[in-house]
């Protein structure tokens, strides 16, 4: 036998037939830490210095530069003019909406009709002679 081995099974009968040394014998937790990795990474200094504050501050002074010189709201943009190229006149809008408010109200009646529709009752003598 291994020195191991007697080692072991002294400790294990002393644990097992001594009740005055509980604690040494068994622990309730480990004190091994498993190779714990620590952060290494360096993190940089944080204040109103850093790029997002800056980029918020040029941020803030181009919107007021840019509020002063928006048009009046009387004024036609020239965003506006070349929407208004692009698009339909509102009247072309109002006849379409027009027509398909006719032809929806045609396929409501249609609907209408074959839902309310009924076979004619047809009498069946039961002897016919």
């Amino acid at each position: 036998m291994s020195f191991i081995s007697l080692v072991a099974k002294r400790t294990v009968a002393t644990c097992s037939r001594s009740a005055s040394l509980p604690a040494q014998c068994r622990r309730a937790f480990s004190t091994h830490h498993h190779q714990e990795d620590h952060d290494t990474t360096a993190y940089p200094q944080e204040g109103f210095g850093s790029p997002f504050w800056r980029n918020v501050v040029l941020f803030s002074l181009l919107g007021v530069a840019g509020y002063k010189y928006l048009p009046e709201p009387t004024e036609d943009v020239y965003l506006t003019r070349w929407i208004a190229m692009y698009t339909w006149p509102s009247e072309h809008w109002l006849d379409v909406n027009t027509k398909h408010t006719a032809q929806q109200l045609e396929v409501s009646k249609e609907g209408v009709l074959m839902r309310d529709a009924k076979k004619l009752p047809v009498h069946r003598y039961r002897y016919p002679q």
